[in-house]
């Protein structure tokens, strides 16, 4: 495992452990959970895909091989909501996307079909934290 994912990987540990415990010193001390931000049918999901640079090959290269194979074209499917879209200085683009869980095959495919070869991803399920945090922050001034 590369220096890099291996500290990304224990970075997502320990914001995991963090988050836990933070949940469960809420839950115990609030017994009414936090409102969303915004009311979502429940199976949709949030879905954080990183689309690393292959960095063996020039940029002008990986954009005719995107264009080429339709990555635009194709993604993000219609109808799937990106939530966020960043380039990440030496990793590549960072996208999430809040879509049904019903339509998880369907962005897998459109990934394989149009970003391979250009991109080598990873995926990680996410959610929204931002109002819990910003609710928590206020209460602890």
């Amino acid at each position: 495992m590369g220096r890099g994912k291996l500290l990304l990987t224990a970075l997502i540990m320990a914001a995991s452990a963090s988050l836990v415990g933070s949940n469960t010193l809420a839950q115990t001390a609030s017994p009414t959970p936090a409102p969303a931000a915004t009311s979502k049918p429940d199976d949709t999901i949030m879905l954080t895909i990183f689309f690393r640079h292959d960095e063996t090959r020039p940029l002008a290269e990986l954009n005719a091989q995107l264009e080429k194979q339709g990555f635009y074209k194709s993604f993000p499917p219609e109808g799937v909501e990106v939530v966020s879209w960043y380039v990440m200085m030496g990793i590549g683009q960072v996208v999430t996307l809040r879509l049904p869980a019903s339509r998880l095959r369907e962005v897998n495919r459109v990934i394989e079909t149009s970003a391979w070869g250009a991109y080598h991803t990873e995926f990680y399920s996410t959610y929204d934290y931002k109002p819990t945090g910003i609710d928590k922050h206020e209460t602890a001034k």
